[in-house]
């Protein structure tokens, strides 16, 4: 573009009119909107410009003009260079220590998800690092009767993890308690798979060596860690926000979304695509390399450090009101990486 103030302004008004309106936005009046005192001839002059320059399109021979994918990225690097730390973190943060008061993960991250959503009037979603980067807290065993256990895998961050394993045996509430602390201090601070590995591999070296208690916490916690989830868990919302008119998605668009949605693990693997490197990400339309995405844009923003990084985010058509879904997304995700650093 060329580098003219008057240029961005009118663009910048206009993506914001079109946004507000999905109307195409006349000359006539950007002329008030941008407030340059400058006459409607030159403002159609600055649009002929951006339309060459492929920012923006005129749908029809006699319609204003509407924003095109780059236009929207011209908008949204406008937005993203002037964001600022503003009140949406600690607002989201007060909500969710409300409404999540044992801080865990599990609790979290859905009413992130509806915060998202209700706020950003799209589908928001909450993703949980994956499972291979949790680390190991501690074990819990609650006997159900018979030889059948309920055991809870807590990890460090919230993260809770329960399954029902069959001990072949029947085991009291002592037993089953003092395999947990057994299992506790050998083993927290592991990540998940590698505490897994060091199981088999305890019971290969000592094998001949362990105690009873010893033999019965490792059996207990070989079947603890078999079969994990690989997968990681996401939590959506506010799918029925798209069926407004004023999305503006054709129906083959909101189908196409619905079973994006519907299809876990093709979503998944587009969102870790974008959550390789930590911050905030916008992708507009055509920037998918999926052809069939390109009528969406993807707000998504990282929490956590290091491997144990999850993300929030908002999924929604192009024609979104960026600068509330950018201010939730980045706000939620700062927010509960404070409640992961600090649950109380």
């Amino acid at each position: 573009m060329e580098n003219s103030d008057r240029s961005k302004r009118v663009l910048s008004a206009l993506v914001r009119e079109y946004i507000a309106t999905g109307e195409a936005v006349a000359s006539s009046l950007l002329v008030n909107a941008v407030g340059l005192g400058v006459s409607s001839a030159t403002v159609r002059t600055i649009l002929a410009r951006l339309e060459e320059e492929g920012y923006v399109q005129q749908p029809h021979t006699s319609a204003g003009r509407i924003p095109t994918d780059r236009g929207y990225r011209f908008y949204v690097d406008m937005l993203l260079e002037s964001k600022r730390p503003g009140r949406a973190s600690t607002a989201v943060e007060a909500r969710l220590r409300r409404e999540s008061p044992d801080g865990l993960l599990d609790s979290v991250l859905p009413q992130a998800s509806h915060v998202i959503s209700q706020t950003a009037r799209s589908i928001g979603f909450a993703l949980q690092p994956a499972h291979e980067a949790a680390v190991f807290d501690r074990v819990e065993f609650v006997p159900l009767g018979g030889s059948r256990v309920l055991v809870v895998i807590v990890a460090r961050g919230g993260h809770v993890l329960q399954k029902v394993i069959e001990v072949g045996e029947a085991l009291s509430s002592d037993d089953l308690r003092e395999a947990a602390n057994y299992l506790n201090e050998e083993f927290a601070g592991l990540p998940l798979h590698r505490a897994r590995e060091a199981v088999l591999e305890r019971i290969n070296e000592e094998r001949l060596l362990y105690d009873a208690l010893r033999a019965r916490a490792l059996r207990l916690a070989t079947s603890t860690f078999a079969d994990l989830p690989d997968d990681r868990t996401m939590y959506v919302e506010g799918t029925s926000s798209l069926v407004d008119e004023a999305s503006g998605l054709t129906m083959a668009m909101l189908q196409t979304l619905l079973q994006l949605i519907e299809e876990k693990q093709r979503l998944l693997q587009l969102l870790n695509e974008y959550i390789d490197g930590a911050g905030l990400t916008v992708v507009i339309g055509a920037e998918h390399l999926d052809p069939s995405l390109r009528p969406f844009s993807l707000v998504i923003s990282t929490y956590g450090e290091g491997t144990n990084q999850g993300a929030v985010g908002v999924i929604g058509p192009t024609r979104m009101r960026y600068s509330r879904a950018i201010a939730v997304v980045d706000g939620a995700a700062h927010a509960v990486s404070r409640l992961l650093r600090d649950p109380n």
